[in-house]
């Protein structure tokens, strides 16, 4: 009986409509693990495919894109991080000329540590390939020197005591490196120094206790670069061979003729190269010698720190130029400032210029190089021109 009742039963079930309870859900056991989601992709920054990581020389240029290129003020300072480390083990595969090329703009940048960064990557590199940039070096350094950011323009200075360090002959005799950087150090203190259009700058009435210590420090770079433009030239021991080496031999520094300036464009008094002690003197004591002692007196009636860095200074001063002796000479420049100006009065008379500029132009050009201006030619063309002016003669 009871089995027979069973099995109907179990027949019953296989026929029977189940009733589902509509809206609630079945109670989930306590040990329940949900693996419904589902993961489409990964995303990781910098994934590469490739099976064989990227060699040093390939890191080494990626960093130093990112140094120059890049927007974020920590990934630049980071990858100047990652360049003074390779720099400093002597891993250099693109060299110093590419370096400096890409990140010496980076002396104006507006991030403080970046460029704290920068200034110990340049101290990593080699001084005897550092000395043949010296020009491009001092341009940008010039640039931030001129910055209106005070921080930048102290940072500058801090740059150019490196300069100084390792190429400081090349820094003061290459082109623009002894006159357009005095410039700089007067723009930069407020020194007044007369230019040839006439304008000159106002300067400092009064200094506070922050802009003091700058000041001071602005007086002692500035002691230093001229230390290093008019200290005592010391004579070469004697090789009996240096002149057949120089005759026969092929230079060893690049562009050892760049004082000629062959080939590239007409330069002016405060481009031109002063590659000895005299020229510098020369040039010191004729443009700044007057506006330096004014600036060294309202600096020591300052008092303080920068009272105390001018008198530092006035004592270098008179050490560096102690023997030199103005030559009553006419300057070859100011002959030629003389001959423009006396185009400018006679400018008026037309056929009197046309003729004055077919006749001595040529010549005048040819005369005027990088080094000299025929000072023969000059004075024909005042005397001429003065000839022709109390004549009357317009023709």
């Amino acid at each position: 009986m009871g089995s027979s009742t069973r099995k109907k039963n179990q027949k019953a079930k296989d026929f029977a409509k189940p009733k589902f309870k509509v809206g609630k859900t079945k109670a989930k056991p306590a040990n329940f693990t949900d693996t419904s989601f589902k993961a489409k992709s990964i995303v990781m920054g910098q994934q590469s495919l490739a099976e064989e990581a990227p060699d040093v020389g390939t890191q080494f240029k990626h960093h130093l894109s990112l140094a120059s290129t890049s927007r974020s003020d920590k990934v630049r300072k980071e990858a100047l991080a990652h360049l003074t480390s390779q720099v400093g083990f002597g891993n250099n595969p693109v060299g110093t000329a590419t370096i400096l090329g890409k990140l010496l703009p980076l002396i104006s940048d507006a991030s403080g540590p970046v460029r704290s960064q920068l200034l110990k990557l340049f101290r990593e590199l080699p001084e005897t390939e550092v000395r043949h940039h010296a020009e491009k070096c001092i341009m940008y350094i010039r640039a931030g020197m001129t910055h209106l950011s005070a921080d930048i323009s102290n940072d500058s200075l801090s740059v150019l005591e490196w300069l100084l360090d390792v190429a400081e002959d090349e820094t003061v005799s290459c082109p623009g490196g002894w006159v357009k950087t005095l410039n700089s150090f007067c723009a930069l203190m407020g020194w007044s120094v007369k230019s040839s259009t006439g304008w000159t700058s106002a300067p400092k009435t009064g200094l506070r206790s922050k802009d003091s210590q700058s000041h001071a420090r602005q007086v002692g770079v500035l002691a230093r670069f001229l230390k290093a433009g008019l200290k005592p030239e010391v004579a070469a021991p004697s090789n009996p061979n240096a002149l057949y080496d120089n005759m026969y031999r092929i230079p060893r520094a690049p562009n050892p003729f760049a004082y000629l300036n062959l080939f590239g464009t007409r330069r002016d008094e405060e481009a031109e190269m002063y590659n000895d002690r005299e020229s510098r003197q020369r040039v010191f004591h004729k443009r700044f010698s007057e506006s330096f002692s004014r600036g060294i007196e309202q600096a020591k009636k300052e008092g303080g720190a920068s009272g105390r860095s001018a008198i530092t200074l006035e004592k270098s001063l008179k050490e560096d130029m102690e023997g030199y002796e103005p030559t009553s000479a006419v300057d070859p420049q100011d002959l030629l400032d003389l001959w423009r100006d006396s185009v400018v009065i006679v400018e008026h008379h037309q056929p009197f210029s046309n003729s004055l500029e077919r006749q001595f132009g040529p010549r005048c050009q040819a005369a005027y190089g990088p080094k000299q201006v025929c000072t023969h030619t000059l004075e024909s063309v005042l005397s001429h021109m003065r000839s022709k002016m109390k004549a009357g003669d317009s023709t």
